[in-house]
């Protein structure tokens, strides 16, 4: 049983806030533990508050977030007031620039940056420093910021820095995979999504489809939700029913690429 909505404290292209109401007649109606190998902002997670999970991203400092707030709320909250006390222009770059050791330091960092950095993207540079110039966003602290019901659900977790595929390969029957990765498709070669440092290939995809099977042969459930493309279509078009879901987009910087497009559901 849910005990109060907890709502997930960062922004993210590609999250699924828009998909969290309509999930559930996906889902199975009981099941044990609850994996989720792309993390992202936890959205689908935050919505199930599962008894039991194993969640994980390649994104280190995102994982490192999770894990400080897991452990100590209350010092991330304080730190990143401290960040909307400061916060202007200059600042925004002095703390892109800072490179902090202490886990804490390095959450509110991450929190302050994504609340106030262009969008919400996420993307480093060739080292591996977050380069995204500073955002219209000035709200460091929101009014739905609930840091302890984010800390109380991820007492459950354990949340691992990995690769999707060693994190749904301990996936065995009766246990639910929600899986959401980068929507990269064959034959798209502009580079859709640059995903901690490397692309997200559609090799990536294959061999994300393979574990996904094995899973299922172990007995687990498996949800995903990914692109509305022929080539993911044709990926998963055996022993898995496909549904399209129209969404709207607020992600493109110009407003005529925004509007209404389709992502599949898929069921293995």
């Amino acid at each position: 049983m849910i005990e109060k909505k907890v709502l997930p404290f960062l922004k993210w292209a590609g999250g699924k806030r828009w998909l969290t109401n309509n999930l559930l007649q996906y889902l199975p109606n009981t099941y044990n533990r609850y994996f989720e190998p792309f993390l992202g902002s936890g959205a689908v997670f935050f919505s199930l508050q599962p008894k039991q999970a194993v969640l994980s991203d390649v994104n280190h400092p995102l994982i490192k977030t999770y894990n400080a707030i897991k452990e100590d709320y209350k010092m991330v909250n304080n730190l990143l007031i401290q960040h909307s006390e400061r916060h202007s222009n200059e600042y925004y770059y002095e703390i892109r620039d800072t490179d902090y050791s202490d886990q804490f330091q390095q959450a509110a960092r991450f929190i302050y940056l994504n609340r106030t950095c262009f969008n919400a993207i996420y993307r480093v540079n060739k080292n591996g420093k977050f380069n995204v110039p500073r955002g219209s966003k000035n709200n460091v602290i929101l009014d739905s910021d609930d840091f302890e019901s984010v800390s109380r659900c991820l007492k459950s977790a354990d949340i691992k820095h990995s690769d999707f595929e060693c994190i749904i390969g301990q996936a065995m029957a009766g246990d639910l995979i929600y899986v959401d990765p980068p929507y990269t498709v064959k034959h798209n070669n502009n580079g859709f999504v640059k995903y901690n440092e490397k692309m997200f290939t559609w090799q990536d995809q294959e061999r994300l489809s393979v574990s996904l099977f094995e899973a299922q042969k172990r007995g687990a459930h498996i949800v995903m939700s990914n692109a509305d493309h022929a080539s993911i279509r044709e990926l998963y078009s055996n022993n898995s029913k496909i549904t399209a879901l129209q969404r709207s987009s607020v992600i493109a910087s110009d407003p005529i690429n925004r509007g209404q497009y389709s992502e599949l559901i898929i069921s293995i």
